[in-house]
């Protein structure tokens, strides 16, 4: 058996246990500021101004499944940006963009009436960014600040970046800061190869609920 740790990562805070980089002399927040758990790590990340789901484990064969894009997860966001992008720019992104690392896979892209998610902290100010809206797109890649780079290209700057869920797990239910862990079973190998009919036994099978950890 395997534990995923879900965490709703909060605005600014590090998706490491250490501040190792940092050359300001501040201390920064990082996932030890929420996380009391040994021996677990973060399978991918998410930057430091980016917020919403981080997946953790202490497997690291699980941890190589769910971030090596070979295996291609799915993830989703959901992304403030300025102004309000016209069907043009949409179907841009859904068709794939070139970006300078070369072309993107198609992403699923639409308009939202509201994000559903918490205010941030601090939010943005809307004298600064009065105008303003929210998209919500899944992309199947992991490239370094792709989604904010996608939406710059088409002409609409990410402001304000959420991401909801990875491959069947989500942000349902975890506030900023909040964590959840589930029980993964390692997939059984069939016992007989000849047996079309047999499938992997790999499911999660428990969850359990934890609060969060202030600093």
């Amino acid at each position: 058996m395997s534990r995923l740790y879900l965490f709703h990562k909060p605005y600014r805070v590090l998706s490491q246990f250490t501040d190792k980089e940092n050359a300001e002399g501040t201390p920064r927040a990082t996932l030890a500021d929420y996380l009391d758990v040994p021996g677990i790590y973060p399978a991918g990340r998410l930057d430091h101004d980016s917020e919403g789901l981080l997946l953790l484990s202490d497997d690291g064969e699980l941890i190589h499944r769910i971030s090596h894009p070979r295996h291609k997860q799915p993830k989703t966001y959901r992304v403030q940006v300025e102004g309000e992008p016209d069907d043009a720019a949409l179907r841009a992104l859904r068709a794939g963009i070139t970006l300078k690392d070369g072309p993107t896979r198609p992403a699923k892209v639409r308009r939202l009436e509201a994000s559903g998610l918490p205010e941030r902290a601090p939010p943005l100010n809307p004298k600064r960014h009065p105008d303003t809206c929210w998209l919500e797109l899944t992309i199947s890649e992991g490239r370094n600040r792709q989604v904010r780079r996608m939406t710059a290209h088409v002409g609409h700057p990410t402001l304000r970046l959420v991401r909801v869920a990875i491959g069947p797990w989500t942000l349902d239910g975890l506030a900023p800061g909040e964590w959840r862990h589930e029980t993964l079973h390692a997939p059984t190998p069939p016992t007989d190869r000849r047996s079309p009919g047999h499938r992997d036994a790999g499911r999660r099978n428990s969850k359990s609920r934890n609060g969060r950890t202030r600093r």
